[in-house]
């Protein structure tokens, strides 16, 4: 760095003679002018001292230059680096994790099969023992057991509809959005006769079907959460994909001659899952729910399968003297529930950037 001032004395000199117009600028008169104005140069110049940078400290290069090294991030790689930062996702996906590991592998978490165990009515109602800190329900069964088991029941009806869901309303809404008009129209409509049926009472007038009452089970119940969840899902995914079919990758796509399902397939519907897929996230939570409901109500799965609806519905008439065999099935019920909305929330917040905190 240097500093900027001036250096030629004589010309402000010259300057200040001539300024006074009666007189000629003789070498006396220039050596007391540059004396005074350099004593008041002195003085302003503190006030008016710059400072230039050199080239050689500040190349052009260096300054203009942007990195290009690094890819830019696609939208799952930033969603993903702003999920690992969120308590809520941890929390969320270690209590699913666990779910599932108890889901399918219960025989590492219960101290006995509750299938092969035997229920001794001397148990019955008992309070919590050693080796059974949950206590024991009306009919002398271990809690905690049952807990254990009924997580595959439960979690495998949430997990089946959920899937079903969004395979059925992802085609159907991709279909109506993409192609629009009278095709849309008739799929909304479709959409429309389901939608308005309330999924717990349509499944209630459903399960009282001869078809569907004569065989109930998992698989049942499953189909029946399907055909009355898809329409959402639908609305969904037809939203989405509205908003990316005219976008210019969908119409480059189109000028060299890719089919509209290859379009559909390969580059509408990856771009338009991300909302999908936070919508399918809490819907799992609402199928576990609707699960225990149904059971609970006796319309469900039937007595003998161990879920968590099951064993809330049976321990209900003894509420009042033994809580235990209502309040275990409904805690796990509750953080079960609570962790896959938690996860709705963490993905929704990282796939959609409007919705950042800043």
């Amino acid at each position: 760095m240097h500093k900027f001032e001036p250096t030629d004395s004589e010309s402000v000199a010259t300057d200040t003679a001539a300024a006074s117009g009666r007189h000629r600028a003789t070498p006396e008169m220039a050596e007391h002018a540059v004396a005074g104005n350099q004593k008041d140069f002195g003085a302003s110049a503190i006030a008016t001292e710059r400072f230039v940078a050199d080239i050689d400290e500040t190349p052009v290069v260096a300054t203009d230059s942007a990195t290009t090294d690094e890819a830019p991030l696609s939208l799952w790689r930033d969603a993903w680096r702003q999920l690992r930062k969120k308590p809520t996702f941890i929390v969320s996906m270690v209590l699913i994790v666990l779910a599932v590991l108890i889901a399918f592998f219960p025989q590492i978490f219960w101290t006995e099969n509750p299938a092969n165990a035997q229920c001794l009515l001397e148990h019955s109602n008992g309070k919590a023992t050693g080796g059974h800190f949950m206590g024991f329900t009306a009919q002398g069964c271990d809690v905690y057991s049952r807990v254990i088991a009924g997580t595959r029941a439960s979690l495998t009806v949430g997990l089946f509809s959920t899937l079903g869901v969004v395979v059925i309303g992802g085609i159907i809404g991709a279909i109506a959005g993409y192609f629009g008009g009278w095709v849309d129209a008739v799929l909304a409509r479709l959409g429309d006769i389901f939608f308005a049926l309330p999924l717990i009472l349509g499944a209630l007038v459903v399960m009282q079907l001869p078809v569907f009452r004569e065989h109930r089970g998992v698989w049942t119940l499953v189909a029946i959460l399907v055909l009355l969840g898809w329409p959402q899902v639908a609305r969904i995914m037809r939203g989405a994909v509205v908003e990316v079919r005219n976008a210019d990758y969908v119409t480059s796509a189109r000028s060299l001659g890719v089919s509209p399902f290859g379009i559909l397939l390969k580059h509408i519907i990856p771009n338009a899952m991300a909302p999908v897929i936070v919508i399918a996230t809490i819907s799992l939570g609402t199928f576990i729910v609707a699960e225990s409901t149904l059971s609970y109500l006796g319309i469900g799965l039937p007595p003998e399968s161990m879920s968590w609806g099951n064993d809330i519905s049976d321990g209900k008439d003894a509420f009042r003297s033994n809580p235990m065999p209502v309040f275990w099935p409904g805690l796990a019920l509750s953080l079960t529930v609570l962790s896959f909305i938690m996860l709705g929330d963490a993905l929704r917040d990282a796939l959609d950037p409007k919705s950042r905190k800043k």
